[in-house]
């Protein structure tokens, strides 16, 4: 699906890190090797984590169902089959970052304010195009909404995320979701602004560079 984009001259933004590990995370930060094999979704092409490939998946990191105020709002949405639920970090149009609750169903991703357990986003699968990851080893990846802005985020158990995104987009419909690995690539970081993202492998870590467009 086409949309529409303003281009304006790419101006340079600078250098982010990578953002702090998360409340729970237990990613292993250090050693790294290239998957192989028929994984799927990254099909041998990303750098990954060994605890990551090996790490157990549980699904639900937060215990949503002993949380009254997190399920009366998957409830109020006839939503209630958790899929995935953990912590991230949602990067702002002008690149703040806000911890958020991200909660996956069957049905849609919910995005919700950790302190006051407000819903702040809700987006139906059916809307979701594609996912972009970089091929290196780090914590991002966006997900491309074309009837919406998008979301450009940062995760812990990002293949956890990713691979339960695929497996629930392909059960519930008829098409497989896209996974894009590439160290550069677009998203909407708002309705009415483009940015482009770029990963690149530096001493201690990994680079990400951040163009408006």
């Amino acid at each position: 699906m086409d949309r529409s984009k303003v281009q304006r001259r790419p101006k340079y933004d600078g250098d982010e890190s990578p953002p702090p590990d998360f409340d729970g995370g237990d990613e292993d930060h250090g050693a790294v090797e290239v998957s192989g094999g028929d994984q799927t979704p990254f099909a041998g092409g990303k750098v990954r984590r060994k605890a990551s490939r090996y790490r157990e998946h549980r699904g639900d990191y937060l215990h949503v169902s002993s949380r009254p105020g997190l399920m009366r709002i998957l409830e109020k949405q006839g939503d209630t089959s958790i899929l995935f639920a953990d912590k991230v970090l949602k990067f702002t149009g002008s690149g703040k970052m806000k911890r958020r609750i991200f909660i996956l169903t069957d049905f849609a991703i919910y995005l919700i304010d950790p302190e006051t357990e407000a819903m702040t986003r809700r987006i139906a699968l059916a809307a979701v195009e594609k996912m972009c990851l970089s091929k290196l080893s780090d914590n991002f990846f966006a997900i491309i909404i074309p009837t919406e802005y998008d979301l450009f985020m940062a995760s812990t158990r990002k293949t956890e995320l990713v691979q339960v995104m695929v497996d629930v987009t392909k059960s519930a419909s008829d098409y497989e979701l896209e996974v894009l690995l590439s160290n550069r690539f677009e998203y909407n970081a708002s309705a009415s602004l483009v940015k482009e993202v770029s990963f690149e492998e530096s001493e201690g870590g990994i680079k990400t560079k951040f163009l408006w467009k």
